[in-house]
């Protein structure tokens, strides 16, 4: 993966791990300082700069991730392809396909911006908060996935039929709903009316 300026400042020559920054924003998504990652979501939450990315396969059926057991925040559940943070000055676009393939190990074919939505999602398990300004991607994946452990528990392709059982069956992102439907009309552009989006 390419590296930039944003994604070399925050690697570590050394081996070690340092603090993961988020960029704070004010209520139009304009930058207005820096916060450490857990520090940002500690109740009550400060806003700050996030990405969602729906991929979808050639049959129109969206990959879902279960996030890995081990994470600190929202552990083994359901949610979309991926999501994250940018580092302070790194574009998101650039975040989101960085971390789609830090995370699953594919680069989507196709990657598209489909707007913004701002949320706050208490997490009711770990009592952290989703304060977020989120910028939303779209796009396909074509290539055989091959995730990181420690980030993804699982993977699934579904139809959107099958989401809705998923959905009333298994415990999913409490982010999750939000950002499909701000996503939806950009999803129905790039899968067709037909695929149920």
């Amino acid at each position: 993966m390419p590296t930039t300026p944003a994604t070399e400042a925050h690697s570590s020559s050394n081996g070690t791990a340092d603090a993961i920054m988020l960029e704070l924003v004010d209520e139009n998504g304009t930058t207005v300082g820096t916060a450490e990652k857990l520090a940002a979501h500690q109740a009550p939450g400060q806003l700050h700069r996030a990405f969602s990315v729906f991929l979808f396969d050639e049959q129109g059926r969206l990959l879902l991730q279960r996030r890995a057991l081990g994470k600190y925040h929202s552990p083994g559940v359901w949610s979309n392809t991926c999501c994250g943070h940018p580092y302070p000055g790194e574009a998101p676009f650039a975040a989101a396909a960085r971390r789609t393939y830090e995370e699953l190990g594919v680069s989507p074919s196709l990657l598209a911006a489909a707007g913004t939505v701002r949320y706050n999602h208490p997490d009711p398990v770990s009592g952290l908060v989703e304060q977020e300004f989120n910028h939303l991607f779209v796009g396909m994946v074509q290539e055989q996935l091959r995730p990181d452990e420690e980030e993804v528990g699982g993977t699934a392709f579904v139809t959107a039929a099958e989401l809705a059982e998923r959905h009333a069956a298994a415990p999913f992102s409490a982010w999750f709903m939000t950002v499909l439907d701000a996503a939806r009309p950009a999803i129905r552009e790039l899968t067709g009316q037909s695929a149920g989006w």
